[in-house]
């Protein structure tokens, strides 16, 4: 065999497993025919936060007076120095990847890689030059792409994807964002923030849908303040592009309505790659778009399994990642557990942040539990008032029987920061009051977890 692993695709899923194999002595390539790196490095996760911490700076500039600082001249965002602010630190990114393919022994095959076996892959070159390569297992983690709806096909011009959102060549005077979810709701917080008149389309009742209820009414009012229009319980159902603007029609509850705007962006979820990738030639089992796999990542066909969006769960950087490493860390005879799929912490970047994990509060008592709740409010925050960072709330859902800790959903400041102490919280089974008892520093925004803890069991001392 030429390898012991090779993994077709270099995503946060991908690099990870190369050199956490790489570490457990295999000899490992990984095929990768764009940018290592993959989507959320390069189109994703990272330069989004980019293009959000250049309106975050620009909010603070805005607001200078409200610290006691006077700023003399105008205060203007250079839209696309901001984009080129995000590409750098992108780039900047991936490099850092290859370094560590460098350190780590990890050979990068340049090219579309497809199974051409159970033990081989075929790998096809920008010149359409084919090379098959060999391996004792292969790992397929070739990610995910913008979705596409049949009456919202994307043109990349006038209606596109997360991809050309961050890639404008100017700031459009006017946008419509279809889908609130993570990626849509912070585009539209990124655009509007700039000025940009911006229409939030959202199919179900609420916005961020799969957060808990009191987070969407908080984003919902948070981003009419930024005079956002928001639009739930509707639907695009039809988008003419013939003219100079885009004429977007619009299915509500009180009838149909039409909005002019220059940019439609698509942003209704991801759809796995599973396309000319060799699944059916090599027997890979798969089911409603995903590869079928089992606890640790093996798909019906012995040495060759699959990681990251493509299959069952959420379409999350960290997921993909964890899964990666334990899939190597199997592969290689270690012992493992399996990836507990409750206790996955979800970020939304907007602003206000929103952060959460474990149960809503509908889905707990949907669950049968008899629970206690506690909310604390960043209003009584002394952190949040020092940083002018008021909005937003904790909310922590216990399982009154034992105190066990259900869920946590956060919406503020920093909180995307926060949810890791919930996250190892509930790994080690803590328990409410062993939540309140835990020092928490102060004035710190992560004191806000204490006191809902304590909110609870009706021991809050600042409220």
């Amino acid at each position: 065999m030429d390898y012991d692993l090779i993994i077709i695709g270099s995503g946060p899923g991908g690099y990870v497993a190369a050199i956490r194999a790489s570490q457990l002595k295999m000899k490992v390539a990984v095929v990768e025919k764009a940018e290592i790196g993959g989507i959320c490095l390069n189109w994703g996760c990272i330069p989004t936060k980019s293009l959000l911490k250049s309106v975050q700076v620009l909010e603070y500039l805005n607001h200078a007076s409200d610290y006691g600082i006077t700023i003399n001249g105008e205060v203007k965002a250079d839209f696309n120095a901001i984009v080129a602010r995000s590409r750098s630190v992108a780039e900047g990114m991936s490099k850092g990847v290859q370094f560590l393919f460098k350190k780590n022994n990890i050979t990068h095959i340049r090219g579309f890689g497809r199974l051409s076996g159970q033990k081989s892959v075929e790998v096809e070159d920008e010149e359409g030059k084919k090379k098959t390569f060999t391996a004792k297992n292969i790992i397929l983690a070739t990610g995910a792409r913008s979705k596409e709806l049949s009456n919202l096909k994307q043109d990349g011009k006038k209606i596109i994807g997360y991809r050309e959102a961050m890639t404008l060549a100017k700031q459009p005077a006017s946008m419509v964002v279809v889908g609130s979810g993570a990626i849509g709701s912070e585009f539209a917080n990124f655009y509007r923030s700039l000025g940009t008149e911006v229409t939030l389309v959202e199919f179900l009742p609420r916005l961020v849908p799969n957060e808990d209820e009191e987070i969407s009414k908080q984003l919902e009012r948070s981003f009419k303040k930024l005079k956002m229009k928001i639009m739930t319980d509707s639907s695009v159902e039809s988008v003419d592009t013939s003219k100079e603007k885009c004429l977007v029609t619009i299915k509500t509850q009180k009838g149909t309505e039409t909005v002019e705007a220059d940019i439609v962006l698509s942003a209704v979820g991801v759809t796995a790659n599973l396309e000319g990738i060799g699944l059916e030639e090599a027997g890979v089992k798969t089911e409603k778009g995903k590869v079928v796999v089992d606890d640790y990542y093996r798909t019906s066909v012995p040495g060759i399994f699959a990681i990251g969006d493509i299959v069952r769960g959420p379409a999350l950087a960290h997921v993909a990642s964890s899964e990666g490493i334990i899939c190597v860390e199997k592969i290689a005879g270690m012992e493992v557990e399996p990836l507990d799929y409750n206790n996955i912490p979800a970020c939304t970047y907007t602003n206000p942040e929103i952060a959460s994990c474990g149960m809503t509060e509908s889905a707990a008592r949907n669950a049968g539990y008899d629970i206690k709740v506690g909310k604390f409010p960043f209003t009584a925050s002394g952190k949040a008032s020092a940083s002018g960072s008021k909005e937003g709330f904790v909310k922590l859902i216990f399982d009154a029987a034992y105190g066990e800790l259900l869920g946590a959903h956060m919406i503020g400041a920093n909180v995307t920061e926060m949810i890791s102490e919930i996250v190892l919280a509930r790994k080690l089974e803590t328990t409410a009051h062993e939540i309140i008892k835990a020092v928490h520093p102060h004035p710190t925004m992560s004191e806000a977890i204490m006191e809902a803890a304590a909110a609870a069991y009706n021991e809050v001392i600042h409220l």
